[in-house]
């Protein structure tokens, strides 16, 4: 595993490119959960999410060592495809990508305005192969999860708000698709909170890290799961970061009715857009307060704001926000979904 110091490095390095993003709070969620959460919101950041954090520390550290390369290429289901573009056009060099057919047409319109070379693959898994290929034309592979320069820029986004939040914090939540923006998360902690607990949360439809931490191995789908939650719509974690999951406090896997709760509820109470996988967080924070006294200070990150008009309708089929939130809200909207 990486060194906590690359975390400041990454910062330092990224900082002067990127917003730092605020952190949020609601007073009226607080006082229904008798608990204190604070929200990382990189849904304002650039491109709409945490990604770019992790694909701009890699360019600008390639520059820096005289390594930059001419064109760089990367495969995604739209962050990563989108950070990469951004930070390609950043540093003036040209960017393929790789996209899923799953992916949804508002984030290859937007990875194609950062001037990238957008192919859609018939798979994810030929969108990988494709990509790997690609290199053999002298492109740099930037890896969504499986580089350390991606994950020490993901790292970030913690570093700032264990810093800019007024009180300790007793556990933070994050997201896990390919791990990355856990394993920087892990590694910010031991920077400047060891002791900490840190968990992630995915998708029961897409929990190939779960399994992977049970069987001591890293399980891979074949076919990209099913899930409201595009951003975990991974086929498997990846080999560095899995070295950092093994090191969480655990790992929540989250219900499509919870995911579509806390989404809708998270955008009403805070008043950003949040896309679904961000909601994953917030769902595993309650699951880990009812095992909790109250009065505990929890960070929950917000990886992005990403969502399509599709995807969007979707979510609010069914009015959940006539149902306050509260600790034992997943037994009663998972109940209603039977």
């Amino acid at each position: 595993m990486l060194s906590v110091t690359v975390i400041e490095e990454a910062y330092n390095r990224i900082k002067g490119y990127l917003h730092r993003t605020p952190i949020l709070y609601s007073t009226f969620l607080n006082h229904l959960l008798g608990s204190n959460i604070f929200f990382k919101a990189e849904a304002l950041q650039k491109v709409g999410s945490f990604k770019v954090r992790g694909a701009l520390n890699t360019l600008l550290a390639l520059n820096e060592q005289g390594d930059l390369p001419k064109q760089v290429v990367a495969f995604s289901s739209g962050n990563h495809a989108q950070a990469v573009a951004w930070a390609a056009k950043i540093l003036d060099i040209e960017s393929t990508i790789y996209m899923s057919p799953n992916s949804s047409l508002l984030k290859r319109q937007a990875t194609k305005s950062y001037g990238a070379n957008v192919m859609v693959a018939s798979s994810r898994i030929e969108a990988e192969e494709r990509a790997k290929e690609y290199t053999d034309k002298n492109a740099y592979f930037i890896h969504p999860s499986n580089n350390d320069y991606i994950i020490a820029g993901a790292g970030t986004a913690c570093f700032e708000a264990l810093q800019d939040i007024p009180t300790n914090i007793d556990a933070i939540f994050a997201p896990c698709g390919g791990g990355g923006l856990l394993s920087g998360t892990y590694l910010a902690v031991q920077k400047l909170a060891p002791g900490v607990n840190v968990y992630g949360a995915e998708p029961i439809e897409a929990n190939d890290a779960s399994k992977s931490l049970k069987l001591g191995n890293i399980i891979k789908f074949q076919d990209e799961p099913s899930t409201i939650a595009d951003g975990a719509r991974t086929l498997a974690v990846s080999d560095k970061t899995f070295e950092y999951l093994k090191n969480l406090s655990g790992i929540y896997e989250i219900t499509e009715p919870e995911i579509i709760y806390w989404t809708c509820w998270l955008m009403h109470l805070l008043k950003v857009m949040c896309e679904p996988t961000s909601a994953l967080s917030m769902a595993a924070a309650v699951h880990w307060l009812k095992t909790q006294k109250p009065g505990k200070n929890l960070l929950v990150i917000l990886s992005g704001g990403n969502i399509d008009h599709y995807t969007f309708n979707n979510l609010w089929k069914q009015n959940y926000l006539d149902i306050l939130p509260n600790l034992d809200i997943d037994q009663i909207i998972n109940k209603d979904a039977l």
